[in-house]
């Protein structure tokens, strides 16, 4: 079971450690239509030169995804994203010492990609799209994020009302945690998600972040994807993703700030110094204040 190796081991402490930064999570997307780059990893040995470049840059956990759950995306069978996904993640597997994710909702692709190498499953669904996966979850324990959506890809985007809207997250996404550790998945192996994006509108992916203490007070690592999404987009009138690297940047800076434990973003270099630079600011009031 994957909770005794030395990789998870050593993730688990990383994301314990206030005094250290947050882990950044390079996004490895082996599809023909993901939001913002799409296509260009789609081939097997294209995503591993990417994965290995974004190890090289400074990538403490790569993601590998092989299904776009961008707004509208229609689903793969779990067949077809595994054929994309699994010789990527054996392959890095053997190229690098970098943990590496599995950014899937079916338990057929999970269970294929830890097999493969995988130490994290990063599950959009909460995992409540597969029922397979709470058990696959309990029998091999590796480390799993659960994100809050509504619906699905294709539906997610007509589901944005809520009666209380931070609080209806956090009560939804809870009772997802809960399920998987009432069946027996270990607490401490959960990271949470807010799922900037995901059945939220711009104003309610800012609202996330201002309240994202919020999230922290679950007491679970958070991690967050604030990378070039529409609501930096609509911030900065940018229709196209390749507009948006400093809005994300700011969204990474404040997220850090907050307290977010692993920040998922597609430009890991640049990144690597916000996250960096925010934590050190942060860690220097906090010196102050108890001076």
């Amino acid at each position: 079971m994957l909770d005794q190796t030395p990789q998870v081991r050593a993730l688990l402490s990383r994301v314990a450690d206030m005094t250290a930064p947050p882990l950044v999570m390079g996004i490895l997307n082996v599809t023909p239509d993901s939001f913002h780059d799409g296509g260009r990893f789609a081939s097997p040995e294209a995503a591993v030169a990417h994965g290995l470049s974004l190890a090289s840059e400074g990538a403490d956990l790569i993601d590998v995804g092989g299904e776009s759950t961008r707004p509208g995306a229609t689903s793969l069978t779990a067949a077809e994203e595994a054929s994309r996904v699994v010789p990527v993640i054996r392959a890095l597997a053997r190229a690098t010492t970098v943990p590496l994710s599995v950014d899937t909702r079916h338990a057929l692709v999970a269970e294929a990609a830890i097999e493969a190498g995988a130490v994290m499953v990063n599950d959009v669904s909460a995992f409540t799209a597969d029922s397979d996966m709470i058990p696959l979850l309990v029998r091999a324990r590796p480390l799993a994020v659960a994100m809050h959506m509504r619906g699905d890809p294709s539906t997610m985007q007509t589901r944005t009302d809520y009666r209380a809207f931070l609080a209806d997250c956090i009560a939804e996404l809870w009772a997802s945690v809960t399920a998987a550790c009432n069946a027996g998945f270990p607490l401490e192996h959960v990271f949470v998600d807010p799922g900037i994006g995901f059945a939220k509108t711009p104003a309610q992916c800012l609202e996330i972040l201002r309240h994202l203490d919020l999230f922290v007070r679950l007491g679970r690592p958070v991690l967050i994807g604030p990378s070039r999404k529409s609501f930096v987009g609509a911030v900065l009138d940018r229709p196209t993703t390749g507009d948006r690297l400093f809005g994300t940047a700011a969204a990474v800076a404040l997220a850090t700030a907050s307290g977010a434990r692993v920040i998922r973003v597609h430009d890991v270099s640049a990144m690597c110094d916000v996250v960096r630079v925010a934590h050190a600011v942060t860690r220097a009031s906090s010196r102050e204040n108890a001076a």
